[in-house]
């Protein structure tokens, strides 16, 4: 595709079409104390509108050098302890939460015109927790693990399929067995902002910022 196909391809796209994005209002005056419960909430209204793939998020993370990186991974997880995803410690993104163990996540779910934003300080969980999540989950992500090697050069697709193929017969052989550098992830939001889209372009943002005995709350301008 030439680059002048690209830009006229772009100019024709709109975002929130009438019928696919059903935009709601948002009183941010109504909202709960926490983000917490305003994500839960939130979440279940967007599983509700038929939001594909509603789990997934971004995760942007830096690496020792200072260089940014981003990513989608699957949410496994939000409660008072964070927000929880899962990756090898060994992976391009364990080494860069090793280094720097700050990042930022954001959900985007254009059903509702919706985004959340989370930054804080992420800890990872202690082993046995991070191999009960794992086994907790499907054989397909079981195998996954056990494939390792997360992230390093792949000499051709079939070294990876024959790996992977291993890996599942190990699954299905012993569902229990460990990924020892598979670890759960919790990223401690010390903000958190909502983003309502409004057809006129007057989007709704509320921050929550932790005080350190509890949440404040602003609006930010769009």
């Amino acid at each position: 595709m030439a680059q002048k196909d690209l830009h006229e391809l772009l100019l024709s796209l709109r975002v929130w079409e009438p019928g696919v994005t059903r935009l709601r209002p948002f009183d941010p005056e109504t909202a709960p104390p926490t983000p917490l419960a305003l994500f839960t909430s939130w979440f279940a209204e967007a599983v509700a509108a038929g939001q594909p793939e509603p789990h997934t998020m971004s995760l942007a993370t830096v690496d020792e050098e200072g260089r940014p990186d981003v990513r989608i991974v699957m949410l496994h997880g939000a409660d008072a302890d964070g927000w929880a995803f899962a990756s090898h410690a060994t992976s391009r993104k364990g080494r860069a939460l090793s280094a720097r163990p700050h990042a930022a996540l954001a959900f985007y779910w254009p059903a509702l015109g919706r985004q959340v934003r989370l930054r804080g300080p992420v800890v990872a969980a202690p082993s046995e927790e991070s191999q009960a999540d794992l086994h907790a989950r499907s054989t397909g992500a079981l195998a996954a693990a056990l494939t390792g090697r997360q992230s390093e050069d792949l000499s051709s697709v079939d070294e990876l399929r024959q790996a992977s193929e291993a890996a599942w017969e190990r699954a299905r052989k012993n569902p229990d067995e460990p990924s020892p550098t598979w670890t759960l992830y919790r990223l401690r939001p010390e903000t958190v902002e909502f983003f309502q889209g409004d057809a006129e372009r007057r989007h709704v943002r509320l921050e929550y910022r932790s005080t350190g005995f509890g949440w404040s709350r602003s609006l930010l301008w769009p």
